[in-house]
């Protein structure tokens, strides 16, 4: 039995959220799951293993506006995804702003938001 040691409550996500590596300005994979913390992303290509990663993503709040997030991240882990060429990855946030971190703390706590 694993226990789960996060502090951060993790939203699963419904709905495509594109995450962009802002050095290379490529899409590099779809979110899975997020806290406040760090994410899971389904990345379409592997990445270097305990890199650190310029990242951005948008998200839409509860009036339908579209934000967009840009954080830093480290890249804890990796592995293979049921198909060829994709991969779990997790990073932890590094580097968020405050405006940033505001919306995505009330994006996490929307109304109907399921966690893992």
């Amino acid at each position: 039995m694993s226990q789960e040691y996060r502090r951060a409550k993790r939203k699963q996500v419904a709905d495509r959220i594109d995450v962009t590596d802002t050095l290379t300005e490529h899409v590099i994979g779809l979110i899975g799951n997020i806290s406040e913390s760090g994410m899971m992303l389904l990345a379409n290509t592997e990445l270097a293993e305990d890199a650190l990663y310029q990242m951005s993503f948008q998200l839409t709040d509860a009036g339908g506006n579209r934000r967009e997030v840009s954080l830093g991240t480290h890249q804890l882990w990796s592995e293979p995804a049921g198909r060829p060429g994709q991969f779990w990855v997790g990073f932890r946030f590094i580097d968020i702003s405050p405006d940033d971190l505001a919306v995505l703390r009330i994006w996490i706590d929307l109304p109907g938001s399921q966690y893992v």
